[in-house]
């Protein structure tokens, strides 16, 4: 059986409240974003937590906010691929633009786009992964921006171009996006056309995203071209090509992530060594969860 402690629950309820500080919806709109009514919203920003949620509700919003006692502080670090996302982000939430990052794994893309999400004002984050047909990812966006997620399907696209033509320069982080469907991708071509000028974009994806769109628009697949150049006609990227490139670029991404997270920083060329394996001429790196690994190894 679930029991969440009230002083758990009380810091969900600051975090919840200092999230409603990025959203310029309503507060219907908001509560809506967490699963709640705005009754129950109120009864929170009056300081009750006693009877005004189930636990498993509770539970939901301490993972959704990272709220927990238990759970590894993982401080953020500026690397290169942090500051390119943010640029593009900002870019793209200033002028209404869409763009596309792709580039390797584990380098801090989903780290990024979530803090990104939690910091900006009406600044919204999906992981596509869980959502990857049109029904579950037009919903689970309805529910992330704070519209009404039930009802007839058509009428859900509606409500969301409205709404997000409404808000002050919102943005939409799409996270794995190489996941989507086909017909989910082509949504997202749907909602551009819907927004155009008023709100922006963002896809984060690995190579497979890449290779889906690539090959799309090679074999001529309907709506590929066209998505491709709403979202600028070109993929952003950091990790450069070249072993030694590549080398030198996560030798430093990965320092700047452990320098944070290290009270003593002595072994630290030591960890990053471990990160990285060679084999014949090719360099295998094993990345930021690679890094988080060995750094509590060695604590």
């Amino acid at each position: 059986m679930i029991n969440i402690s009230g002083e758990l629950k009380e810091q969900a309820r600051l975090a919840l409240l200092t999230q409603r500080e990025n959203f310029d919806g309503s507060d219907a709109a908001f509560a809506k974003q967490w699963g709640i009514n705005q009754g129950v919203y109120s009864r929170l920003k009056k300081g009750q937590i006693d009877g005004v949620l189930a636990d498993p509700h509770w539970l939901n919003i301490c993972r959704e906010l990272n709220v927990g006692a238990t759970v590894r502080k993982w401080e953020i670090a500026r690397t290169d691929v942090f500051n390119q996302i943010e640029e593009d982000v900002l870019f793209c939430k200033e002028h209404a633009k869409a763009m596309i990052f792709v580039d390797d794994c584990e380098i801090g893309k989903t780290v990024a786009a979530k803090y990104l999400s939690r910091n900006l004002k009406n600044c919204f984050y999906i992981d596509a992964s869980q959502c990857k047909t049109k029904q579950q990812f037009v919903r689970k966006l309805a529910k992330t921006i704070g519209v009404d997620q039930n009802g007839k399907y058509a009428e859900v696209k509606a409500t969301i171009k409205y709404y997000l033509k409404i808000l002050p320069k919102p943005i939409v982080i799409v996270d794995e996006a190489g996941d989507l469907e086909y017909n989910a991708l082509m949504e997202l071509k749907e909602f551009w056309n819907a927004t155009e000028g008023a709100c922006a974009w963002y896809m984060i994806g690995a190579d497979g995203l890449r290779a889906a769109i690539d090959r799309g628009i090679s074999n001529k697949k309907v709506g590929y071209r066209e998505l491709f150049s709403r979202y600028s006609n070109k993929y952003s990227s950091v990790v450069p090509q070249g072993n030694q490139a590549k080398l030198m670029f996560y030798k430093k991404l990965i320092g700047d992530v452990l320098r944070v997270n290290m009270k003593d920083t002595t072994d630290i060329d030591k960890i990053i060594n471990k990160c990285i394996t060679r084999k014949d001429n090719d360099v295998n790196i094993g990345g930021l969860r690679r890094a988080e690994s060995i750094l509590l190894l060695n604590q």
